[in-house]
C-alpha cells in the first residue's frame, strides 16, 4: 500500500463534483450517494432552519430534498453553461423549504411525496415560480454554502495535517487567541505557532478555492 506524503496534492483521490453527479445517475451506488449526502445535507438543514422551520421540519425538509435529487438523478445532466452546481441546489432547497411550508398550512404532513393532485412536473415548476422571500433565503444560503465549504475543506485537511497544527490554526487564526496564550496551553514554542498558521492557512485556502471550482 502506498500513502499520499503529507504536503502532496491529492486531485487524483478527489472526485470532481462532475464526476460525482454523473455517479449518481446509478442509484446503486451506494458509494457516491453516501458521499453526496454526507457532503450536502447539513447545508440543506441549516438552510431550513434558518429559514424558520423547526428541527423536524428541516430534518423532513432534508429527506424530501434526498428523495426528490434521487429522482431527478437518473435523467439529470449537468450542464455548466446552463447554470452552476450551486445555483441548481440552492433552487431545488428552496424549493422543497417551500413545499413543506404549503404542506404544513394545507394540513397534509405527506413525507416526500408531491401534494395532493399534483405530477412531478409541476412540482418542479416550483423551482421556477417567484418566491417573494427567495432573497433573503438566497443570502442565508451564500452564508451556509460558505461555512460548508470551510467545514469541508478542513475535514480534508485532518488527513494532510497534524491534529496539533490544525488546533493551532483554529485557536491562534479563527479564534483569534494570543500567540503566546495558544503556546502555552498547547506547550509549543513560538516558531511553531507561526508555522502551524502559515502551512494550514495556505493549504486551507486551497482547498477551498478546490472545492468553489467544482460546485460552481
Amino acid at each position: 500500500m502506498t500513502h499520499t506524503p503529507a504536503n502532496a496534492e491529492p486531485d487524483s483521490q478527489l472526485p470532481t463534483r462532475q464526476s460525482l453527479l454523473s455517479r449518481l445517475r446509478d442509484l446503486e451506488d451506494q458509494e457516491g450517494w453516501r458521499e453526496f449526502f454526507e457532503t450536502y445535507w447539513r447545508l440543506v438543514y441549516a438552510v431550513a432552519r434558518d429559514a424558520g422551520l423547526a428541527d423536524g421540519d428541516a430534518q423532513d425538509v432534508v429527506q424530501n430534498t434526498f428523495i426528490y435529487l434521487a429522482r431527478r438523478m437518473p435523467r439529470f445532466r449537468y450542464d455548466r453553461s446552463r447554470g452552476s452546481f450551486k445555483s441548481w441546489l440552492r433552487v431545488v432547497t428552496r424549493s422543497r423549504i417551500h413545499a413543506h411550508v404549503l404542506r404544513e398550512r394545507r394540513d397534509a404532513p405527506l413525507r416526500g411525496e408531491p401534494l395532493p393532485g399534483e405530477r412531478v412536473d409541476e412540482v418542479e415548476a416550483v423551482e421556477l415560480q417567484a418566491d417573494p422571500g427567495a432573497d433573503a433565503l438566497d443570502k442565508v444560503w451564500q452564508r451556509e454554502w460558505e461555512k460548508n465549504l470551510l467545514e469541508r475543506a478542513f475535514d480534508r485537511l485532518r488527513k494532510r495535517v497534524s491534529s496539533q497544527q490544525l488546533m493551532i490554526f483554529q485557536m491562534a487564526t479563527l479564534g483569534g487567541l494570543p500567540l503566546r496564550q495558544v503556546a502555552a496551553r498547547l506547550e509549543v514554542n513560538l516558531a511553531q505557532i507561526y508555522l502551524a498558521r502559515h502551512r494550514v492557512g495556505r493549504l486551507l485556502k486551497a482547498e477551498v478555492a478546490r472545492l468553489r471550482q467544482e460546485a460552481e
